[in-house]
């Protein structure tokens, strides 16, 4: 069976514990988002697709009235997950609204194209931000106030990534912005490969 995306998301989640449908977009949203989104509509119709085919099994996991489907890896699944995170990664997409814009800032007035730039530049220090209070919570829950914590290294290499990254891109366009400016104002041709 080939996993699709949001597949991937969900054996993975589901590699670490059994979790419901619910749990799952939860954990997405303060981990995985940042990387490999995924929304209920494509979370909810996806576990049905696993359980299908035999990857996955959900169980009654339903507390007082309110109904909850608990879900599982099969040892089809779990062996699917593993072949799946060991294999070589096939899918690099870059999605970034910001560089889209830039691409088609010909078609703008020119003084917009550099507004452009630096508003993505404070998307990327904003998120930067986020993800750093983030690893200083995490090295707050293992400290002498908080909640034993054991992050994985993976994970922690990941949020590490997210960050630098993060910076990597508000700094590229601020100096895009500064490049647009200085055509715009015909001192100097856009800078190539810097």
């Amino acid at each position: 069976m080939e996993l699709s995306a949001t597949g991937k998301v969900i054996l993975g989640m589901l590699a670490a514990a059994p979790r419901s449908g619910y749990e799952i977009k939860q954990l997405v949203d303060k981990s995985a988002r940042f990387f490999w989104a995924a929304s209920y509509g494509q979370i909810y119709p996806e576990l049905k697709r696993l359980e299908k085919a035999g990857l996955i099994k959900g169980s009654d996991g339903s507390h007082g009235a309110r109904q909850r489907t608990v879900f599982k890896l099969t040892a089809k699944g779990r062996r699917a997950a593993e072949e799946w995170i060991e294999s070589a990664a096939l899918i690099f997409e870059l999605r970034d609204e910001g560089l889209l814009k830039l691409f088609f800032a010909n078609t703008i007035e020119p003084e917009r194209a550099a507004e452009i730039a630096r508003e993505r530049a404070a998307i990327s220090r904003a998120k930067a931000a986020e993800l750093r209070e983030i690893w200083e919570a995490v090295d707050q829950a293992d400290g002498p106030e908080g909640p034993p914590s054991e992050p994985d290294i993976g994970s922690l290499s990941v949020l590490r990534y997210g960050i630098e990254s993060s910076e990597w891109t508000a700094q590229w366009f601020e100096r895009a912005a500064e490049d647009l400016e200085r055509v715009r104002a015909g001192t100097v041709l856009a800078s190539r490969g810097r």
